[in-house]
C-alpha cells in the first residue's frame, strides 16, 4: 500500500513563501491524480491544487490561483511540490497530500491514500 508523506510547513510571516513536499513510497505520483488538501481550524478539508493522471494537467482553488504553484518530480515519480507564495493567514492549516486512481477531484472522500499532513502558520 502506497504511503504518503508530507514535509516542508513551518511558521512563517505573511507575505513569505513555503514550499512542501509530498513523497510517496511508491511510483505512484506520475501515475495518478494528485492533489494538495489544507484544513484550517474549525473548518473542513478543502482541495488546493491538483495535477491529473495523464496529461499533467493542473488546477487550483480560487484562493491559490496565481500564488501556488503545484509541480511533480517526473524523473522518479515519487515526489510532488506545492510552492506557496504570498501567504496570508487565511493560509493557515494542515496541508495534505493525497492520491486518485482517476483523475483531479475537489471531493476529499474521492482520493485513496493520505500523508499525515504538515503544519503551516501564517503569522500576521
Amino acid at each position: 500500500q502506497a504511503q504518503l508523506v508530507e514535509s516542508g510547513g513551518g511558521l512563517v510571516q505573511a507575505g513569505g513563501s513555503l514550499r512542501l513536499s509530498c513523497t510517496a513510497s511508491a511510483r505512484i505520483v506520475g501515475n495518478y491524480a494528485m492533489a494538495w488538501f489544507r484544513r484550517a481550524p474549525g473548518k473542513d478539508r478543502e482541495f488546493v491544487a491538483g495535477v491529473s493522471r495523464n496529461n499533467n494537467a493542473t488546477s487550483y482553488a480560487d484562493s491559490a490561483k496565481g500564488r501556488f504553484t503545484l509541480s511533480r518530480d517526473n524523473t522518479h515519480y515519487n515526489t510532488m511540490y506545492l510552492q506557496m507564495n504570498s501567504l496570508t493567514t487565511e493560509d493557515t492549516g494542515v496541508y495534505y497530500c493525497a492520491d486518485n486512481g482517476y483523475d483531479v477531484n475537489t471531493d476529499p472522500s474521492q482520493y485513496t491514500h493520505w500523508g499525515q499532513g504538515t503544519q503551516v502558520t501564517v503569522a500576521s
